[in-house]
């Protein structure tokens, strides 16, 4: 459990970097296997955590609809950076993006719940939070992966094209809560 505490305060300090630009982010990421583990169980939790919100807060909630549709988006998020990757050749840093990646929606995902509980409208916070999680994105790119800035555009596109792609699905199939 130490560990795992000493390595979320780490990936904060990680997420913090990669918001700034910090040259040296990656060494407050554990970029292996089990940091993606660790990363993974992080994501779950907050994922769970922020699904069960609303019914806390007395609203009845789709618990299972929200954790479907982040886990819908995150896998063709993943599956098309998979893609990006494969292209150019740079597999080899699908472990270090896929980790940066899910502490930055760990700490994201807290950030943009919190300001929500203090009574911040989510049209208020839609466009800095998109602006803030493509900053992310391109530093993650660019700093993690270490793309090329021709690279890290296509990275970048193919995030955002399956951030799309799975709203499209999610509309298609989900259906809107009343």
């Amino acid at each position: 459990m130490r560990y795992f505490l000493d390595e979320a305060v780490a990936a904060a300090r990680g997420v913090a970097g990669l918001v700034v630009g910090d040259r040296t982010v990656e060494r407050h990421f554990d970029l292996t296997l089990r940091g993606l583990l660790g990363s993974l169980i992080a994501l779950l939790l907050v994922t769970a955590a922020s699904a069960y919100l609303p019914v806390l807060m007395g609203q009845p909630g789709g618990i299972l609809r929200g954790i479907l549709a982040y886990s819908l988006l995150l896998s063709l998020q993943v599956g098309f950076s998979a893609i990006v990757l494969f292209q150019v050749k740079r597999l080899d840093g699908f472990v270090p993006y896929f980790t940066a990646d899910n502490w930055a929606s760990v700490y994201v995902t807290i950030l943009s719940t919190a300001l929500s509980l203090m009574g911040v409208s989510d049209e208020f916070l839609s466009v800095p939070i998109a602006v803030l999680v493509i900053v992310i994105a391109v530093n993650i790119g660019r700093l993690i992966v270490k793309l090329e800035p021709l690279q890290v555009a296509m990275f970048v596109i193919a995030q955002m094209v399956g951030a799309v792609a799975g709203g499209f699905v999610l509309s298609l199939f989900v259906p809107i809560s009343s």
